[in-house]
């Protein structure tokens, strides 16, 4: 049977009971096709930013919701048309992050195959069009901290994405993914300055999120000192549920007000190091707020490691066609959530 076949009185029963201590409905069955989410590029094009909000060239308010991969060196074989059709259809994602890791082991600009890293992003941002999702591209700084390090790599990486992509309607371009180690918003600005003028030669509308520090998680400051002479730029913050809670929703609260579009390219309901306990309390006080002022946000991550953020178990070989019982206790939580509303 399949999971979505079952009535709805049964799934929101078993809500109650998932995470922890959660009995599978169907352990076994695949996981249902539904249809697709929307907004879509198909439906709602290419996007644009109006204030505050994410929008369709219709100019109405979009919300993406999605999941990342996991670093594209260590987990390729998560990027396959398949496993992005079943996010879809199945998970009512309509958007992938693919976050490529820059500094870390076999990282982009520390030894990696970049022929092969970029053939990753590549073939990724054609399934998501070939599956009228749409795409993140991540340029996911890490342990590199402060993004203009590889500044020259980035400049490079992203003229020719952009120059790739300047014509599609599914791509948005995510800079750098969580400055860190004392990185300042000044460091950042100057960073981006260089990288958005690198993309707007070639892609004049496609909308560039930047990141902020701390983990991205000071968007205070980048509210306080916005980048200006550019259109349809956004700035993202990160959470861990279990970790971070009200006072950083207060500050994300705070910087909306202010003005500040906001994308959460990545968050987990675990704690900060991607491991730990599971707040499900707090996040759905995430999600609440999130829907509430239709923010976007991508979920952490699409992976077997042998932790709590992974979607999967540690045990699941498959990169595509899970089944409810392949999936982590996050992936539950997420999954539940993520087609509630359906």
């Amino acid at each position: 049977m399949m999971l979505r076949t079952v009535c709805k009185a049964l799934i929101i029963l078993s809500l109650a009971v998932w995470i922890p201590g959660y009995q599978s409905l169907a352990a076994s069955a695949p996981l249902s096709n539904m249809p697709a989410p929307v907004p879509c590029p198909s439906v709602t094009g290419p996007l644009h930013v109006e204030g505050t909000k994410l929008c369709g060239r219709d100019g109405s308010p979009v919300q993406l919701r999605g999941i990342s991969t996991h670093g594209l060196a260590w987990f390729p074989d998560y990027v396959n048309e398949e496993c992005f059709s079943q996010l879809k259809t199945q998970w009512d994602v309509n958007v992938i992050r693919l976050a490529l890791y820059t500094a870390e082991y076999n990282g982009y600009c520390t030894g990696g195959d970049q022929n092969q890293l970029k053939t990753l992003v590549h073939n990724g941002v054609q399934y998501a069009a070939s599956q009228d999702m749409y795409v993140i591209i991540d340029w996911h700084i890490l342990s590199d901290s402060n993004p203009n390090q590889h500044i020259a790599e980035a400049s490079a990486f992203f003229d020719e994405m952009s120059r790739t992509y300047a014509g599609y309607n599914n791509v948005l371009y995510e800079i750098c993914n969580e400055p860190n180690g004392g990185t300042s918003w000044d460091d950042i600005k100057v960073y981006a300055d260089t990288i958005i003028n690198v993309i707007r030669k070639n892609d004049k509308d496609g909308v560039i999120i930047v990141g902020t520090p701390n983990w991205s998680q000071y968007v205070d400051e980048a509210a306080r000192d916005p980048i200006t002479g550019f259109d349809n730029i956004m700035y993202s913050l990160h959470f861990y549920a279990a970790t971070h809670k009200e006072d950083l929703r207060n500050k994300m609260a705070a910087a909306i007000e202010a003005g500040l579009p906001i994308f959460v390219t990545e968050y987990g309901i675990c704690d900060a190091s991607g491991n730990g306990s599971i707040d499900t309390v707090q996040a759905r006080q995430w999600i609440d707020l999130m829907d509430q002022n239709q923010i976007s946000y991508v979920a952490w991550n699409l992976s077997n490691k042998n932790e709590t953020s992974a979607i999967l178990n540690s045990s699941c070989a498959k990169t595509s066609g899970f089944t409810e019982s392949d999936l982590s206790d996050s992936g539950r939580w997420i999954y539940q959530m993520l087609t509630e509303k359906n």
